[in-house]
This record gives C-alpha cells, structure tokens and sequence, in this order.
C-alpha cells in the first residue's frame, strides 16, 4: 500500500487497493472538525483504508460522515463493514441510493451478473447498513464540516442515477465519483488520458454530458475523481470525455446495427474501445506492458456491457 497523499487543504487521498491493484480505487480524509471521508470502495478495501487513517493519525471512531458518491459496490460496498468500526459516523447518500445500502440484495446481483465468479473475491461481505445511520441530501443541499467548510451536493447522472458530485469551496474542487470518468495519469507518469466510465445499468450519454456542463460551468480547480486521484487541469478532463464519449456511443450504435447475439455484441464494441485507447496510447509512446493495461482492460469490458445494456434498453422502449 502506498503512503497517504497530501493533496493539501486538509485533503489526503488514500489508495485502498480495489480488486487487489494500485492506483485504482481511492477513499478521500478531510481533515476538519466533523472528520470526512469520501468513497469507501469495496470491503475488502477496508483494512487499507483503516491503515490509511492510522497513518494519518486518525481513528475510524474519530469519523463523522462517510460520504458516498453513488453505491455502486467499487465505491459503497464497503460502507456498512466500515461503519461497525465507526460508531459515531453517519452514512450519507444519493436519495435514490438510500433503500439499496439498507438492503444491497440487487446490488449484490448486478455486481454478480458484471463480475461473475469474480464476485466474491472483489466485493465480500456485503453488508446493510441500518436506516438511522443514513442521511440523504437532495440536490443543491449542504453539510457543514467545519466552521469555515461547508460541502454542496449537485445532483450528477449519467453513469449512474443514484450519483451525486460534492463541491468543496474551501479547495474550489469537486468529487466526482464517475459522473466525468476515469483518470489514468497517475499510471501515465503525468501523460494526459482519462476515460468515461459507462458501465451497467443507467449509463446514459446525454445526462453525462449535462452533468459535465454543470460541474464546468462551477469554475472549479480541481477535480476528485473516484478513480484514481486529482485533476488541477479540469479543462483537460472535460474535453476527453467530450471527445471519448462519442466514440464509447458509436461503437455501441454499430453494434446495435449488427444481427448478432448479445454478447457478441459487448465483445465487438470491447474490441473497438480496446482499438481506439491502444492507438491513443501508442501515439505517446506508451509501453503494452505497462501496468495501465491491466486496469483499462477490465474498464473497457464493463463499459462496453453498459453501453450495449444502453442501447438494448433503448431499441426494446422504442419497439413499445
């Protein structure tokens, strides 16, 4: 496990070792009176992320708030193992996420259908977390950390309708879970690439790029992305989601085109994301055996069962 991060402001990045790898998932510490944390990821994350904390000379009993940016189980499914070694912290969440961390049974499902045999090994246990220790916060909504430090929840879909982002005026930044995507330049040694994120299942395109436009038009100067670490160059990050995500969406549109199966469908726009990415990083002379490869392996075949489930969806509402 690498050391926390200081990303100044009293924020640290800790990486929490999501499916085993580095430089993949990561949980935000911000380090105010009401003690914050962002992103728990899954639960066999949490003994890095208490590791982290004690690094930082910090005690899960010292946590105020866990905030999750959307439950998906790469960033909540660790929430309720956490929450036992934390027993002053409240769990707050997008309100269309709340019935699911009291009872995460279809998310166990969904995970199991995206991850199959992987499931267990990437996500277990699973466990719900009591009504009483959630709080839900509308959109536009604010929570006080410190005297000087209040956070705003901004409603973000497009990967996910449960998603909300929270902007930190204190460090004029914003946590985006995956509302704008994935950085991957701490894999990069500092070579601009990030990606969107469009796994299943309410993955949609437009609302993605709306959420963009809304969290641009903030004027912010960092972006905290889920995975992994912090953008100072937003603009960088929005104009590769604006330029990637019609390529995510073309190449499902021709697979949508095709007679074939399903999931031959998700295998022939997994080739073509796979084509594209590996050209963009050939062209800035990246190695095929870098470790970026491994990770964006594994992104391009969900995206793509997102963007196929995308457009099945699409062509069954249309056929009604």
């Amino acid at each position: 496990m690498t050391k926390p991060q200081d990303l100044g402001y009293g924020i640290s990045l800790l990486d929490v070792m999501d499916l085993g790898r580095e430089k993949r998932t990561g949980t935000y510490v911000i380090q105010e009176e009401k003690l914050t944390i962002i992103e728990t990821s899954a639960s066999p994350s949490i003994p890095y992320l208490l590791q982290g904390l004690e690094e930082l000379g910090l005690k899960a009993a010292d946590i105020q708030y866990i905030i999750v940016t959307h439950i998906h189980l790469d960033h909540a499914g660790g929430a309720g193992l956490l929450l036992e070694k934390c027993p002053n912290a409240k769990v707050i969440v997008h309100p269309r996420g709340k019935r699911h961390l009291v009872d995460p049974q279809r998310l166990i499902q969904g995970a199991k259908a995206v991850y199959g045999e992987k499931f267990e090994e990437f996500f277990e246990p699973v466990l719900p977390i009591p009504e009483e220790r959630l709080i839900v916060k509308q959109d536009g909504e604010t929570l006080e950390i410190g005297y000087d430090r209040v956070l705003t929840f901004l409603d973000t879909p497009g990967h996910a309708y449960h998603h909300f982002s929270i902007y930190d005026p204190k460090s004029n930044g914003i946590f985006t879970g995956d509302t704008v995507g994935i950085i991957y330049n701490p894999l990069l040694d500092g070579i601009d690439f990030y990606l969107p994120t469009t796994s299943p299942n309410h993955f949609n395109p437009e609302a993605m790029l709306k959420s963009a436009d809304r969290i641009e038009n903030l004027g912010i100067s960092r972006i905290y992305f889920g995975h992994f670490g912090m953008s100072e160059d937003p603009a960088a990050a929005f104009k590769h989601l604006r330029y990637w995500l019609p390529i995510f969406v073309e190449a499902g549109q021709q697979a949508a085109d095709s007679n074939i199966p399903f999931e031959k469908k998700i295998e022939a726009v997994y080739q073509t994301l796979k084509k594209k990415a590996t050209q963009y990083l050939d062209e800035r002379n990246v190695a095929r055996t870098s470790n970026v490869y491994e990770i964006l392996d594994l992104d391009l075949k969900i995206c793509s069962m997102g963007i196929v489930d995308y457009f099945e969806k699409r062509m069954a509402k249309s056929e009604k």
